[in-house]
Formats: structure tokens, sequence, C-alpha cells
């Protein structure tokens, strides 16, 4: 059979899948043949063991430093541009090709090596090690990891990021071997798409994480309620959101289920402004509470009030986001 330039004929002449199957290169997952599937799990439990222990590593440090919430949404815009770069390497693009962090040959090697052998310590042990690979979107989700605070959370990242594309990838590479080079090129962008979809996202919630934009605030925000007089009953929950109390002290009360059930306020500025952040069964990421420009971090409690003593704010908006920049809301100082 006559070799093409640079390279080597596969089945019926066909070039090799993708560069040789880099997109499964990257993300390392042995093939199996059918009923020898016991190296495939000992590699992707080593792989889940070692991700998930650095997970918790990176959640201890991202605690222990206590990044401020601007600081982790700088994080998750450099985990999103990594992605981007690895996006773009997919789409072919050449300028990037250099800059996207690659697995060594030798290391392709040994993972296709530990899926033929028929003990399960060799493969445990290559994908315990995947953990030191050098991968673009593997260390975007290594700076989620750090955003998350908290070794839990940091193991439940990297390991739902292990878990979450070991089905994927092993399909993909059991495709890719048996795919000619149009449907190939085909997979690589069908997978560049699922990634920069993912960078896209992920840049978009750090963001409104760092209180530099809004999305989805209300059309019409709550506004001013009369001034309480003095002797009056206490005001209730059911009460207007944004309202003053007996001492002349402006209280803005969001309250705080799994969302913001109130996300865009107008308030008084040149004011002594509390906002109470009532949870009501709160749950979900909406309990990291954040104000970014402010550097106010709390978490709510999941029934009951907890105070943020907003000092005397000028006219502007204030952004406030949960940790993670999902949910968003604005206060409108007038």
């Amino acid at each position: 059979m006559r070799r093409r330039p640079g390279g080597s004929a596969g089945r019926g002449g066909h070039p090799p899948c993708g560069r040789r199957a880099e997109v499964v290169r990257r993300w390392p997952v042995p093939a199996a043949k059918p009923g020898n599937l016991a190296p495939v799990g000992a590699f992707l439990a080593g792989k889940l063991a070692s991700h998930t222990v650095l997970g918790a590593l990176l959640g201890t440090f991202g605690q222990t430093l206590q990044p401020s919430p601007r600081t982790q949404a700088v994080l998750l815009v450099l985990a999103g541009a990594l992605m981007v770069l690895f996006a773009l390497d997919l789409f072919g693009v050449k300028a990037v090709a250099r800059l996207v962090p690659r697995p060594p040959a030798s290391f392709g090697r040994a993972v296709r090596r530990s899926a033929r052998t028929t003990s399960v310590l060799t493969p445990a042990l290559v994908g315990f090690a995947t953990v030191l690979v050098p991968c673009g979107v593997t260390l975007s989700v290594e700076l989620v990891a750090i955003t998350s605070g908290s070794p839990g959370a940091g193991a439940v990242v990297m390991a739902g990021f292990v878990l979450g594309t070991a089905p994927l990838f092993t399909v993909l590479g059991y495709l890719c071997r048996r795919a000619g080079g149009s449907v190939s090129a085909h997979l690589r962008s069908l997978t560049g798409v699922v990634v920069l979809t993912v960078a896209v996202w992920t840049i978009t919630s750090a963001m409104q994480a760092g209180g530099w934009v809004s999305f989805g605030t209300d059309a019409r925000p709550a506004v001013a309620a009369a001034p309480q007089r003095p002797g009056a009953k206490a005001p209730s929950a059911s009460e207007a959101p944004v309202r003053t109390d007996a001492s002349g002290r402006q209280v803005i009360t969001l309250t705080v289920t799994d969302f913001y059930e109130t996300t865009a306020f107008a308030a008084k500025a040149g004011v002594p402004t509390r906002l109470v952040l009532r949870g009501k069964g709160s749950g979900g990421c909406a309990r990291a509470f954040t104000i970014p420009a402010l550097g106010v971090r709390e978490i709510v409690k999941e029934n009951g009030d907890t105070d943020v003593d907003l000092g005397t704010p000028t006219a502007g908006k204030l952004r406030f986001s949960c940790a993670m920049g999902m949910q968003t809301g604005v206060i409108d100082f007038e």
C-alpha cells in the first residue's frame, strides 16, 4: 500500500484519524476489546482517584487563599480562555497550536499498552498519573476547583470532570479509529463546538461574578416604600423589598431560595443602607452571595436573615451575584 507523505495509511487507505486521534490523546481513555473491560475500568478508577484528590487540594488552597470575588472571576476568565484556545486548535487554527498544552507521545503509548494488559495494576497506575499530564481543558477545570473555595467542592468539580468526559471521549476515540478522514474532521469540529460553548458560558458567568456585567435582571426594579412611622407595627416579610425604617435607615430585602427572587432594586443614594439577605429554604449557588465591587462574601442562612451593611452608597449601579456568576442582580442607587 502506498504511503502518503508525512503519514501512514489506515484501513481502506484512510489517513490517521484527526492527527492521530489528538482529541483522545489529550483526555486519554484506553480502548478495550469486548469482554476485556477490566483494564479500562482500572484506568478510569485511577484517573478518578488522582483528580478527586487534586480537586480537594486545590479547593483547600482556594479556601486558604480566600481570593476576593473579582480575583475568583479573573481565574474563571482564564479558565474560559484556555478552553477557547483548545477549541480553536480543534478547529485547525494553526496560530494557537503551540499555545495548547499537550501530553507527551510517550504517555499516549503507555496508555495504549496498558489497555492491552490483563493486569489491572498497570492501567490503574497510568490512570492515576494522568493528573500530571498537561491539558488545556484540565487546567481550566483546575482553576474552577480553586475558585470553589472548599476541599469538598473542589473534589466534586474534578471528579465530575472525569466522570463527565470519560464516556464522551471513549465514544470519540472509538469513532476516530473506525472513521475515515472526512468523518474525523467533523468529529473534531463537533468537539470544538462543545468546548467553545462551555468556554463562552464560563467567561460570561465570570464577567457576572466579577460584577462587570449583569444579565437577566427584572425589567421593573423594586422601588422604595414610604417611611415607617414611629410606633408603627414592625414590617413583615411581605412588605416592599426597599423601605425606610423608623430611624431613617434604608433597608433592602433580598429573598433567597434556590434563586434570587428580586434581581433589580431602585434605591436612594446618599442614605445609610442595610441589605437583608432573607433565606427561605435557600440552597445551591444562590447561598454564596457576593458583591464584587465591595468585596462582600456571605453564606446566606437556609432560613433566616443575614445583614450586610452597605454604608452610605453613592449614585450608581451596585451589582451582586452568586459566587459562580450564574445568578445576578443589581441595586440602582439614584
